[in-house]
């Protein structure tokens, strides 16, 4: 016969009743120490003396329950979340399971089965994780003869690679990688405002900054101009997932060229040849973060010192005198490295790289509306009119000019103001030569077709580290 194994409360119960049979000990003290009657006592002892040590063991052991779900559910949870829903929370998967493959179960099963084939939630807390792997590490035959404070120092000691930052080798080239932020702090006066900063990472030499008022798509503009005009074109740059570099509206019906930045800063990127690789995460780009901090520890003062008080004043004294010199003290001369530095485009080509492109549409009256001002399309001085309802490409340049483009062709764009500024009929209309406006080929990429096709792609081709 099997000999019957009882849990920690069922032989406590056995010991106390097989003692007081077998020495007839008082009932009144076995009741007490069991927690139940004297009644209850005259019932153990008569199961005991019926049936033995067995009687102690609970009926249900070893028994289904009904509402017990089949085994084969708990294999299928596993095997959909580890092909499909992988990356899902289990909250997630839950709805999901529900709504996608018609399984119903409670939050807790789902938690209990995958923690029991080794599965953690890519949501869970930092103390949750550490339990876990102290959990696993129990499994393991190699830690069996270790003590808990061994297995609880382990634990504590050792990080996952994903929530570790390892220190990396820094790149062999100078322009091989530039980091880019943006800094907001009260750097000067009595409001925020925020310093756009590259950094190379092979060098730690600051290649560019520019004060602006907000983290701004213009704030990168002008950023990414001083670095063509200071140094050339970069291979790469490194940023966060702001929504200058990586934006899409949810909404797939209300995604505009105005609100889709992606499309502005990326496109000219890409127009370039310069890579564009955007992270969460900022350790990830630890450079740039430390020398935010370094900026905000020397440069608030030295402008306080010499009382720089705007925009204007900060980004002359930041480029011209703080720049240079924060770059001979901390930084290496980047001239004791190869570069991979492209020759600077020339000012034309950024003038019109570094541009705002906007879709449009001609109205009936043969204007453009943009940024709340009505224009015209004009060749050579002259007019040109064009079918209501027709689609245009609005091409604000980095110095401000304004261009549309229609059918493969560019235009200038002239302001249509509400009132005439003289009155032929009273007054003496004035002669002004106004001087020709330089029209870019059609050669860059300006074609409205080109443009919606790096929209619809645009995303598919970033990288997010």
């Amino acid at each position: 016969m099997e000999k019957e194994k009882l849990r920690m409360k069922e032989y406590k119960k056995y010991e106390i009743i097989k003692e007081l049979v077998d020495h007839k000990g008082n009932k009144n003290r076995a009741s007490l120490q069991l927690g139940i009657t004297v009644r209850q006592v005259n019932r153990l002892i008569k199961i005991y003396k019926e049936k033995g040590k067995s009687s102690f063991v609970h009926g249900n052991r070893g028994h289904i329950p009904t509402k017990a779900l089949d085994k084969s559910i708990s294999e299928d949870i596993i095997l959909l979340y580890n092909n499909k829903y992988y990356d899902f929370n289990f909250c997630h998967f839950r709805e999901f399971l529900k709504k996608e493959e018609n399984i119903t179960v409670s939050y807790k099963f789902i938690y209990t089965v995958l923690n029991n084939s080794g599965i953690l939630s890519p949501r869970a807390r930092r103390k949750t994780k550490k339990e876990f792997k102290k959990k696993q590490l129990l499994k393991g035959n190699q830690f069996e003869n270790k003590t808990d404070s061994e297995i609880e120092t382990i634990v504590n000691h050792e990080v996952a690679l994903e929530n570790s930052h390892p220190r990396k080798e820094k790149p062999k080239n100078f322009g091989e990688l530039i980091e880019m932020d943006g800094s907001i702090h009260n750097w000067f006066g009595q409001s925020k405002s925020c310093l756009h900063l590259a950094v190379d990472r092979a060098t730690n030499t600051i290649v560019g900054g520019y004060f602006d008022s907000q983290e701004t798509l213009n704030g990168y503009y002008h950023l990414l101009n001083n670095i063509l005009i200071d140094y050339g074109i970069p291979y790469k740059f490194l940023t966060d997932n702001r929504t200058v570099f990586n934006y899409m509206s949810l909404n797939p019906d209300k995604r505009t060229s105005e609100k889709d930045v992606l499309t502005q800063f990326g496109y000219a990127c890409k127009q370039l040849g310069i890579a564009l690789e955007t992270t969460s995460v900022p350790e990830a780009k630890g450079l740039i973060e430390r020398d935010n901090g370094t900026f905000q520890g020397r440069l608030v003062q030295e402008f306080r010192l010499y009382n720089i008080y705007t925009i204007e004043k900060a980004n002359k004294y930041l480029n011209e005198v703080f720049i240079p010199n924060f770059n001979k003290r901390f930084a290496s001369n980047y001239e004791n490295f190869p570069t991979v530095f492209e020759s600077s485009p020339s000012s034309d080509k950024i003038n019109y790289t570094l541009a705002i492109l906007t879709e449009r549409t001609i109205d009936n009256g043969n204007a453009i509306k943009f940024k709340n001002k009505y224009y015209q399309p004009y060749e050579n001085e002259r007019i040109k009119c064009f079918v209501s309802k027709t689609k245009c490409l609005v091409i604000e340049s980095f110095n401000h000019d304004l261009f549309v483009t229609i059918d493969d062709q560019i235009f200038e764009l002239k302001e249509l103001i509400r009132n005439a500024k003289y009155s032929v009929e009273f007054e003496e209309v004035p002669i002004i030569k106004e001087r020709k406006k330089y029209i870019p080929p059609m050669s860059h990429p300006f074609k409205l077709k080109s443009f919606q096709t790096q929209m619809r792609k645009s995303h598919n081709e970033y990288k997010y580290a």
